[in-house]
């Protein structure tokens, strides 16, 4: 049975997290997870794959929880030497009206796995995207400029997000072009990260969804801790102290953003 939402949290501003691992046990007991989210306000959870090995994972998540929106993909990071992909075709296209996007796939310039090893799996990930007229999720730490390569060459009609982006402001421009929404995550928390921060300021609230990656990506003044989707509000508060914009504005823009990309039903 489909938990529904909240009631309680009918009074808040009301936030979605476009990128969390909600199937990782490091997270603990999910229904504890969930409800400490609703009550700050944040009711839906994207939640993308990383291999086979919890596509069925993700997937019946989503069907037990309302607020929870599979995305089906294979990361960089966990490449193997048979990816499944064949598999993966056959189960997104199964299951196209369950899911909302491919991912989280991409490249990743900082692991021993060649590019072109990675794109023999990420090309066909983003066909099966553009087939299927889904949106894609993508990881792209220090490869920026090849992803934005293959975007170009592989129209996708949804376009998707960039998650954790920390590139340029040329490159968020170039993903934007593409119809891509930049994934902001808790890295704009911390008082050093000038780059990003600077970025956030720049840029227009259309542009950006909220993320947290949980577990992962620690907030800042969180670091060894277990990060949740709960963190979502301070993320927004740090967009809202960077852009100038009223928190409500934020939470509604990013939200709006999220029904966009995903076309959420709920």
């Amino acid at each position: 049975m489909k938990h529904l939402p909240n009631s309680c949290t009918t009074n808040l501003r009301s936030y979605i997290d476009s990128h969390c691992h909600l199937d990782f046990a490091r997270l603990g007991k999910l229904g504890q997870i969930i409800s400490d989210a609703k009550a700050v306000g944040v009711n839906v959870f994207i939640v993308p794959s990383v291999d086979q090995h919890n596509w069925s994972k993700v997937l019946t998540l989503s069907k037990c929880y309302r607020e929870i929106h599979p995305a089906l993909g294979i990361h960089p990071y966990f490449l193997q030497a048979d990816n499944h992909l064949e598999q993966l075709i056959e189960l997104a296209t199964t299951e196209r009206n369950q899911i909302v996007a491919i991912g989280e796939i991409g490249l990743d310039g900082s692991i021993e796995t060649p590019l072109h090893q990675q794109l023999e799996v990420l090309v066909p990930q983003l066909k099966l995207a553009s087939d299927l007229e889904l949106p894609v999720i993508c990881h792209a730490h220090k490869a920026y400029d090849p992803l934005l390569k293959q975007l170009r060459r592989i129209k996708l009609t949804r376009g998707g997000v960039v998650h954790g982006f920390s590139g340029s402001a040329v490159q968020a421009n170039e993903f934007i072009k593409l119809g891509f929404k930049l994934g902001i995550g808790g890295v704009i928390t911390y008082p050093r990260a000038n780059k990003i921060r600077t970025l956030v300021s720049q840029l227009d609230l259309a542009n950006m969804v909220l993320e947290t990656d949980a577990p992962d990506m620690p907030l800042h003044g969180q670091q060894g801790q277990v990060n949740t989707p709960a963190n979502i509000p301070v993320i927004a508060q740090t967009v809202s102290e960077l852009t100038g914009a009223d928190l409500t504005t934020v939470a509604a823009s990013t939200t709006a953003n999220c029904h966009q990309m995903f076309l959420l039903q709920m």
